[in-house]
């Protein structure tokens, strides 16, 4: 089964997301390794995009409250159980 939001085939949670923000999600997130330079671009090019979207931070925060309100299960988190199990013991340390 196939998933298109207007024209655009959706096959990744990323493109989902960058279909819903209309954006790539590494405009937002930045990607690993980019210069301090790429990151100010990034960042620039992100300000420009809020400042002709004003609403747009209103309406990602409404999408997301919808995802929660309509698919609770997403976020059902099962604490990880810690084990007190042995420390490991320092050099020179009393055991």
């Amino acid at each position: 089964m196939r998933t298109y939001i207007g024209r655009q085939q959706a096959v990744s949670a990323e493109d989902f997301a960058e279909l819903a923000l209309g954006t790539p999600v590494e405009l937002w997130l930045g990607v690993e390794g980019e210069t301090e330079e790429e990151e100010a671009a990034r960042l620039d090019a992100a300000r420009d995009i809020l400042a002709e979207n004003p609403e747009m931070p209103d309406d990602l925060v409404r999408i997301a409250a919808e995802v929660v309100e309509a698919h609770p299960e997403l976020f059902n988190v099962i604490p990880m159980v810690r084990f007190a199990g042995r420390r490991s013991v320092r050099k020179g340390a009393a055991a």
